[in-house]
């Protein structure tokens, strides 16, 4: 019985270089969708909020059935991983080289490979993959194609040089022999010529890609004689099968039925092994699972059966139980804590998720899939610490809570510290900046403020700047709401990680201070008239408020209680001004990221379904005074 062939490959860019898009016509050109079937675009991107942000956050895989390439008889089965292109979703990348024998780096045809893409190209060489670049979006009226190729292959070269094994650098140089594709995703044509500038490859299709992927990455390593093998590297639910693990088969041949050894590891990292049925066996076609009796070594299947199956474990022989290495990603960067509802208004948000047990269970239910979440006790019960990548990674995770019906209060973002050598060590960002030359000032400005230091400028195409700057990650915690206003919305920011350098010292707060109710009630038009000049609100009049709510942002450095639930008195005199409209400034809606950004160390967001607010952690201001005194006391 012939085998069919297999290429395992991620596909990996910067944020909206167009990957999904490319799945997306691959999947339609190999016959994926029905003839009748509507074919839904960015089929990959299925959550709501990647579908709202327009970014992946979850890696996800597909399978391409093709015809192999000068072969005749042998179907060739692609599975194709669609990645994260932000570095906050940097766990899901790393778990998703662990599926695949090589990578198709896509590069946008104007901007070229931008900060967010070393990391993950990085990854991929340091495991001596190979890499095929792909310019996409060659059609652009801005394409520059020679220039991205070269910027492309000089990165390549950069990351090589830097790789501490020289077996994984001398691979990485022999990357600039293989061929160089060019694509218009959106018009689902490939090509390994060259289509110049602004135009559109003149290929029918995507016949050039899938020759190349067969080509040059290798067949997966894998025995099919050799005894079980098969690596958790996701997971999956559902109501009818409960937990799914998503399996790379190394080695071996996994059945429906089979009885296997189960690897896994308690909370210390112990390894354990028991012996566990497959009870179901589902492999992918096109961007659904089907039902198979087996699965063998070098394809990627979902299995059910076991209740507590996380990433990183192993299925083996259960005669010859071998153990594959547990899959690892970087230390967390940021932390931010999350808690129960405790505002007098709790309850009244929409939300029906309100408990302590209910959110810890939530919270738990996200580090099954998530490798690169922790969650930690803090001293209070109701309240754990979470930490992630980066803050857009643990602001999806609120967003998400938010939407399933949960209210929670959230801290302010924090770096996560480590001791290295008795010395307070501290993540570190390269921020690459593109602004118009006009903006160079206030933004060298802004991140100087931030202890950011620049390590280069250079003049860009027309009257545009590229600065570079190696900047403590504390210091972009709320920097792009300022940053795109100090721009006009204009300027371009990405960034990677550094590692831990040392403590780059104090960074100065938000400039101005809150606004905050100082008693509850409903707010009124009239307060808000006669407060105007105080500063900027957030609130309408007519919404509840209540005591140690910040209702705005002073136009001072300084907190400031105010009542703003003051009502106008009546008396039978008839003022000259009576009918005069009363004209408000609109007030200011945050956004989950900018009530985040917006929050002081002694405040936090209140996050419920249908509306969020930021308080103080002490409401009574009684209490918030003799905290501050206490405070000063221990610092004198």
């Amino acid at each position: 019985m012939s085998h069919p062939e297999f290429r395992n490959v991620a596909i990996v860019a910067h944020v909206d270089h167009g990957k999904t898009t490319l799945v997306n016509a691959m999947l339609e050109q190999s016959g994926v969708f029905s003839d009748h079937g509507e074919i839904t675009d960015r089929v990959m991107d299925s959550g709501d909020l990647e579908r709202e942000k327009g970014i992946t956050i979850l890696a996800k895989n597909t399978a391409i059935r093709r015809k192999a390439a000068g072969k005749d008889g042998n179907d060739l089965i692609i599975n194709v991983i669609d990645t994260p292109g932000h570095a906050d979703f940097g766990g899901e990348v790393e778990r998703a080289l662990s599926m695949v024998d090589g990578v198709v780096l896509l590069v946008d045809a104007s901007e070229g490979p931008l900060p967010q893409t070393r990391f993950v190209l990085g990854k991929a060489l340091a495991a001596k993959m190979p890499v095929i670049i792909l310019v996409n979006k060659t059609d652009r009226h801005d394409a520059r194609i020679d220039e991205v190729v070269e910027d492309s292959q000089d990165l390549l070269l950069e990351l090589a040089a830097s790789l501490e094994d020289p077996e994984a650098a001398e691979a990485a140089e022999r990357l600039l022999d293989l061929p160089v594709l060019y694509a218009s995703g959106r018009e689902g044509k490939a090509s390994t010529e060259n289509p110049g500038n602004g135009k559109a490859p003149e290929a029918e299709d995507l016949q050039a890609l899938f020759d190349v992927i067969y080509e040059v990455l290798p067949e997966p390593s894998a025995e099919i004689d050799a005894p079980l093998q098969a690596h958790v590297t996701n997971l999956d639910s559902s109501s009818f099968l409960g937990r799914i693990g998503l399996v790379r088969v190394h080695a071996g041949t996994l059945k429906k039925g089979q009885q296997v050894a189960w690897i896994h590891y308690d909370d210390e990292g112990v390894q354990h092994t028991k012996t566990v049925k497959i009870a179901e066996l589902l492999r992918t076609v096109g961007v659904t699972r089907v039902a198979a009796s087996e699965v063998i070594a070098g394809d990627i299947a979902a299995i059910s059966g076991i209740d507590q199956i996380m990433i990183g474990d192993t299925l083996a022989d259960v005669e010859n139980p071998m153990a594959l290495p547990r899959i690892t990603v970087d230390e967390p960067a940021i932390s931010m804590t999350i808690g129960v509802n405790t505002s007098p208004l709790a309850g009244r948000g929409g939300g029906d998720k309100l408990t302590a047990r209910v959110l810890k269970a939530r919270l738990d239910q996200e580090l099954i899939g998530n490798v690169s979440l922790r969650v930690l006790p803090t001293e209070r019960p109701d309240t754990w610490e979470v930490q992630g990548r980066g803050e857009m990674a643990l602001s999806i995770l609120v967003e998400t809570m938010r939407r399933e019906g949960f209210e929670l209060t959230v801290g302010k973002p924090q770096v996560v510290t480590q001791l290295v050598d008795g010395k307070i060590h501290e993540p570190f960002e390269h921020m690459i900046i593109d602004v118009p030359s006009e903006h160079q000032g206030s933004v060298t400005q802004l991140l100087a403020a931030r202890k950011g230091q620049m390590t280069s400028m250079a003049t860009g195409a027309g009257d545009w700047v590229r600065m570079e700057f190696d900047v403590p990650a504390r210091g972009l915690i709320g920097f792009r709401t300022t940053f795109m206003t100090d721009t006009r919305g204009t300027g371009i920011a990405n960034s990677y990680s550094l590692g831990l350098q040392p403590w780059a010292g104090e960074i100065k707060g938000r400039a101005s201070g809150s606004l905050i109710a100082d008693r509850t009630g409903q707010i009124t038009a009239y307060a808000l008239q006669i407060l105007t000049d105080r500063g900027s609100f957030f609130v309408e009049p007519g919404t509840d408020a209540y005591e140690g709510m910040v209702v705005g942002a002073n136009n001072r450095d300084e907190d400031m209680d105010i009542n703003i639930t003051r009502e106008k008195k009546l008396t039978n005199m008839r003022a000259a001004s009576a009918d005069t409209t009363v004209t408000l400034a609109k007030a200011r809606a945050l956004s989950l990221d900018e009530a985040m950004e917006f929050c002081g160390q002694d405040e936090c967001v209140e996050v419920t379904p249908n509306v969020l607010r930021v308080r103080k952690l002490l409401l009574n201001a009684t209490e918030r005074n003799r905290a501050r005194s206490k405070a000063k006391a221990m610092n004198k």
